[in-house]
């Protein structure tokens, strides 16, 4: 840590200001980014979003690029986080955990549209993004995965990988179908067809009790 960012102005380290401006940095981003002008995104835009000059960009991130993949970590992060607190709360009944689990992601995406359209919108082209949206759905898959081992005792094979990913790219599409109002239910009515397909196939999937 340089001598600049140890000083400290009105009880804040420079560490922490800079924090808070690239905490801000990503909002502006994720406001344009999930907005209806994804693809128009640039550092002039953002920096006058956030309020900031481009100096302030160019501290935090190389490029627009370097933005647009931390806005989707940050999108990934938050809801990942949610969806593991809610099945982890749920108790220890395996069907509560696909609907703990389920109903959180859904709520995070209904709550804050910007976070489906970064995940899930089909009109952001964006190459990079498309990018990270392969690498986004492989993490959900080994999370999903994780669940099916703990939960069902499942066993660690490719076919689990199979129907993780699988899974995975279904939940993505009918959120997108959702959230663009192609799929008109309620967010009850959605989260509850999830479930039943979720506990139908790890129902399916899970090895038959011993004795």
């Amino acid at each position: 840590m340089g001598a600049s960012e140890m000083r400290v102005y009105g009880g804040v380290t420079g560490a922490d200001r800079k924090a808070e401006r690239r905490a801000q940095l990503v909002e502006a981003g994720l406001d344009l980014l999930g907005g209806t002008e994804g693809d128009q995104l640039t550092v002039r835009r953002v920096c006058g979003r956030a309020g900031l000059t481009p100096r302030y960009f160019y501290e935090s991130f190389a490029d627009r690029d370097e933005l647009v993949a931390a806005v989707h970590e940050h999108v990934v992060q938050t809801i990942a986080t949610r969806a593991l607190a809610a099945v982890e709360a749920a108790g220890p009944a395996a069907e509560a955990k696909i609907r703990a689990g389920l109903a959180e992601l859904v709520r995070a995406v209904a709550e804050d549209r910007r976070h489906g359209r970064v995940l899930f919108s089909v009109t952001l082209t964006d190459p990079l993004l498309a990018r990270r949206r392969v690498e986004s759905s492989r993490f959900f898959a080994r999370l999903l995965s994780g669940q099916a081992r703990q939960s069902y005792g499942v066993p660690d094979t490719p076919e689990l990988g199979l129907v993780a990913q699988f899974m995975v790219g279904g939940l993505a599409q009918t959120l997108s179908a959702w959230l663009s109002g192609a799929l008109r239910l309620s967010e009850a009515e959605l989260v509850a067809g999830c479930v039943e397909i979720f506990t139908a196939i790890a129902d399916r999937k899970a090895p038959p009790p011993s004795g």
